[in-house]
């Protein structure tokens, strides 16, 4: 680049600025970015044969488009006069050598390098199937590509709006084709394509960042200070290592350039700026698609403030879908390896759906390429969220494997296996018998799996897990939008939603933002509503409390049966059938009720009118959160916190409706109870989300396309899926959930509550959640690419309300760990019997079990009974014999016992919040050599913005013949 004196120098000087790029150079540079490294070596290499292969041979004249349709549906639209397109497709090739490249689309797909001579052929042979065999992704004439889709059938009478809306479209600028579909008669599509001059007229207006054409002007300082020899050496060490088999090969995927090169918003007076080599793929095909439906967002189709948007035409039916098409099939008859991807969709397929590959990393993105960047992070936050469960499950599966190798040595369950002589009271009190505590032995032992040491580590481990998880989650959050430019990208003003606009047309007000008057809700019907809806969610919370009061009383039943039944095997170990055939029918009133919430929190949403698509969303969101939430948890936290808690004691039992006896808990506890309800819940309902996530959409397509078959449509009966067209194949497919992402992330984020809540009781609960992760991912993967429609690739920066609600899920995960060791589990009584009341008191330290010797009949009181066979029984409480003064009283180890418990709990909490709280401090949200590179990449990009303008200023006063001047234009 030419550098000038005078003028531009004194110009720098009032910016600041260095006064060249060489200055910058001379000093220290930070270390270089991903975005810039492939520039310079792009740089040093041969791009005009990148070019020769990247332009595609096009016709030098120009000629004009006549969008074409067919006679069958041409007096469809005789309400109205005919359009005629008058638009024309300029195709140019420009090819710049000395800039930052941006491959097309079909580049992308190679994964050898190969000669110059082997890319002009495959450039022809990849131009010939482009333009001979489309399949369904281009107009007739096989050049224009299809960036949108909308389906009507012809039998709908709204042929007014809909001419009305088209007749608009082409007004913008766009080309719309129509084709009869081959299934079904009625069935019409409706192909849009978005001409350049459109796409850039709309990139401005939507400030879509762009590649920029530049040089890169990043040096690695560190490679000239080392020298090269100690690169050098790091690559041959690095060589001796294993490779990481859960890395994808770099030849696998292609190298998506345009994320690797500084952008700048779309700007035409500034085109020149720009790395355009080829029109037909500068703008990718996610981003046409969403310039498009930007267009079809803003569209009139009737007078009217509140006429325009396709979202309202789907709404009354004008049209029945519209969107973006898939970019080809997903399957090749040939390899990949030997004959590459067809398309991004088939190397998605192959790279990431596929269960043959589950253990790779995720292709982050390409899957932002073609799905978008609000889909993009979803992807990876759920694979953030399965690698950071790896660390928790190890340590869980240690914690369970120490109470496995300690079960036979531990003394409360030595003590309880060899009671033989201690006879317990009965658990009914008509057909129940006395019976032996050595009889549940196995239940004793069971409980030490999950009730031993390692409890109080791992919940303070998972406390500070949750803390770590969410605070790193921020740090790769920010890492992912400076990749994927999202860094400086604001959310544009959305439209308000058609009923919100019906409801409130009378009323308006002066939107502050775009000083355009808009429908306006009042106060107070907003605080009315907002009554009402909360009102209807503390119903539908009491009518979850009202199942679980049914359950506790089924259980009541089936204990009085299991004890009394004549059945030996069941007789025995009533304590897990009784829990057993609780849990399966709370799992069945939860997977029913879950139905009726949904509905019922989409009725409240709606009754509210939020003003926008967004605000919609997160109210939905919440409301199936809380509801979910607890019908999910209602049942575990009355076994955690209230079983056996108001039982009472033998002769003064607590009954209900003077029936049935309250539930006792085990003489071992009563964390079994709930390691066994959160064991099988989440096991089950992992299952089931698996199912309806993949196999209801695997069961719906498999029944259209033998629909298809048998000319159900009344349309031709296509023998081979294989002839039918792109948008067929994508009409026949399921549309993405109604509610977006709302179901991907409530699945995910219950599940990060069941680990994290309850984790205490169930240290097992990691692994299964990483299991359920590792199939989730790929089966999500699966659905997104083979079994849904391609969804509108839409942005985003972060991961919505969802964040604030699992930072809320933390803070009560240490509250109810907290409570679950020191009211449900038997580590507080086992500590104080240890150290106050044990045989190693005033001893010093001994080993743990020696200080437990005589531990369960220290918890267990005496009971005078009226049996001719046995007049005293046991039961578990801290109460005074009945040949004490004062019989039946609760004795000083129960009060020790309560103050330990509470003074535990007031510890452990503000301890794991202290350490939660110095974590988060310790743990920036975003990385520091991360705000370096932004900084510094910002203030090169204004250098290189002013020198790119004083060049080509140059080169057009040269063309000109006029004399160059020092001076700023």
């Amino acid at each position: 680049m030419v550098h000038h004196s005078g003028s531009i120098q004194s110009f720098k000087q009032q910016k600041g600025m260095h006064t060249s790029i060489s200055e910058i150079l001379k000093e220290k540079s930070l270390k270089p970015s991903r975005r810039s490294l492939p520039c310079l070596a792009q740089s040093q290499t041969h791009p005009i044969n990148l070019n020769h292969f990247l332009s595609v041979p096009l016709s030098p004249e120009p000629k004009p488009e006549v969008e074409v349709l067919s006679q069958s549906i041409s007096t469809s639209c005789s309400l109205l006069p005919p359009q005629t397109g008058d638009g024309k497709d300029h195709y140019v090739e420009e090819s710049e050598a000395t800039t930052c490249e941006t491959r097309a689309d079909e580049s992308f797909l190679l994964q050898k390098p190969v000669s110059r001579a082997k890319l002009e052929a495959r450039t022809d042979s990849l131009q010939g199937k482009k333009r001979a065999g489309s399949s369904g992704l281009f107009f007739r004439d096989g050049k224009k590509r299809i960036d949108y889709i909308l389906v009507y059938k012809k039998s709908s009478p709204q042929v007014e709006k809909r001419c009305t809306f088209e007749k608009n479209l082409r007004a913008e600028g766009l080309m719309l084709e129509k084709e009869p579909s081959l299934t079904n008669n009625d069935i019409m599509f409706v192909k849009i394509h978005a001409p350049w001059d459109t796409l850039c007229k709309y990139a401005e207006q939507m400030n879509i960042r762009m590649p920029f054409r530049k040089k890169c002007y990043f040096t690695d300082w560190k490679s000239k200070t080392l020298g090269s020899r100690f690169h050098l050496r790091c690559r041959q060490i690095k060589s001796w290592l294993p490779r990481n088999p859960m890395k994808l090969d770099k030849e696998a995927l292609p190298d998506l350039e345009e994320t690797d090169c500084y952008t700048a918003p779309f700007s035409r007076a500034r085109m020149h700026h720009f790395t355009i080599n080829n029109r037909e793929t500068f703008f990718s095909n996610s981003t046409r698609s969403r310039i498009v439906h930007h267009v079809l967002q803003r569209t009139k189709y009737e007078d009217g403030k509140s006429k325009m948007g396709i979202n309202r035409l789907l709404g009354n039916n004008t049209y029945e879908a519209a969107f973006p098409p898939h970019e080809g099939g997903y399957k090749s008859r040939h390899p990949i390896k030997t004959h590459g991807a067809q398309n991004h969709r088939h190397l998605l397929y192959e790279r990431w759906a596929r269960w043959g590959i589950w253990y790779k990393y995720q292709p982050l993105d390409l899957i932002r390429r073609y799905f978008g960047e609000k889909i993009g992070l979803y992807f990876a936050w759920l694979g953030w969220y399965t690698g950071m469960l790896i660390p928790a499950a190890l340590v869980g599966v240690f914690v369970f494997l120490y109470g496995l190798f300690t079960m036979d040595s531990s003394q409360v369950s030595k003590e309880i296996c060899e009671a033989n002589t201690t006879i317990m009271c009965p658990m009914c009190e008509d057909t129940c018998e006395p019976w032996t505590l050595s009889d549940s032995c196995v239940y004793a032992k069971v409980t030490h799996l999950f009730d031993n040491g390692g409890t109080v580590f791992f919940a303070i481990f998972m406390a500070i897990w949750a803390t770590v998880f969410l605070e790193f989650w921020k740090r790769r959050r920010a890492e992912l939008t400076y990749d994927w430019d999202l860094i400086d990208w604001e959310e544009e003003e959305e439209e308000l939603r058609p009923q919100f606009e019906a409801k409130y047309s009378r009323v308006e007000r002066v939107n502050p933002i775009s000083g355009k008057p808009e429908p306006f809700q009042p106060f107070s019907d907003k605080l009315s509503r907002l009554m009402v809806s909360v009102s209807g969610i503390f119903f539908m919370i009491s009518l979850v409390l009202t199942a679980v009061f049914a359950v506790v009383v089924f259980r009541l039943i089936a204990m009085e049966k299991f004890a009394s039944l004549n059945w030996y095997f069941v007789k025995k170990n009533w304590q897990f059938a009784t829990s057993g055939t609780g849990v399966c029918i709370n799992f069945m009133i939860i997977m029913s009720l879950n139905v009726v919430y949904e509905k019922v929190a989409y009725l409240l949403t709606n009754l509210e009118h939020p003003r926008t698509e967004s605000e919609w969303e997160n109210s939905f969101a919440l409301k199936m959160f809380l509801f979910q939430f607890v019908n999910l948890n209602s049942s575990t936290f009355y076994i955690a916190f209230f079983l056996g808690r108001f039982a009472g004691r033998p002769g003064k039992y607590n009954k209900l409706f003077n029936r049935w006896r309250l539930e006792e808990c085990h003489p071992s506890g009563c964390l079994i109870d709930l390691c066994l309800q959160m064991g099988v819940i989440m096991f089950f309902k992992q299952i089931w989300n698996n199912f309806m996530e993949l196999g209801y959409p695997l069961l719906q397509n498999w029944w259209s396309r033998r629909k298809m078959k048998k000319g159900g449509g009344a349309g031709q009966n296509v023998d081979n899926k294989a002839q039918l067209p792109q948008w067929d194949k994508d009409w026949n497919l399921q549309p993405m959930n109604a509610h977006g992402l709302v179901d991907e992330y409530l699945e995910m984020v219950l599940q990060f509550g069941f680990t994290t809540i309850f984790v205490a009781a169930f240290p097992l609960a990691p692994l299964l959640a990483l299991l359920n992760n590792i199939i989730e991912i790929r089966l999500d993967a699966y659905k997104f690419v083979t079994q849904w429609r391609r969804p509108m690739p839409a942005r985003a920066t972060d991961i919505g309300i969802w964040h604030g609600i699992l930072e809320g899920i933390g803070v009560l995960a240490v509250i109810t760990n907290a409570f679950v060791i020191a009211i449900t589990s038997d580590y507080i009584p086992r500590f104080v019997y240890a150290f106050k009341y044990g045989p190693c008191v005033d001893k010093g330290h001994h080993h743990e079990d020696e200080c437990l010797r005589g531990y369960m009949n220290s918890s267990l009181s005496v009971f005078e009974s009226n049996s001719s066979l046995h007049r005293y029984c046991r039961y578990r409480d801290y109460r005074a014999p009945p040949w004490s003064a004062v019989p039946y009283e609760f004795t000083l180890q129960f009060w020790h016992v309560l103050a330990a418990r509470l003074a535990f709990i007031i510890v452990f909490e503000h301890l794991v919040f202290g350490i939660k709280s110095f974590i988060a401090y310790l743990i920036p949200d975003m990385p520091k050599d991360l705000c370096d590179r932004m900084r510094r990449e910002k203030y090169l990009m204004q250098e290189m913005m002013y020198e790119a303008e004083l060049e080509h200023l140059q080169k057009e006063r040269k063309k000109n013949g006029r004399r160059y001047h020092h001076e700023w234009p």
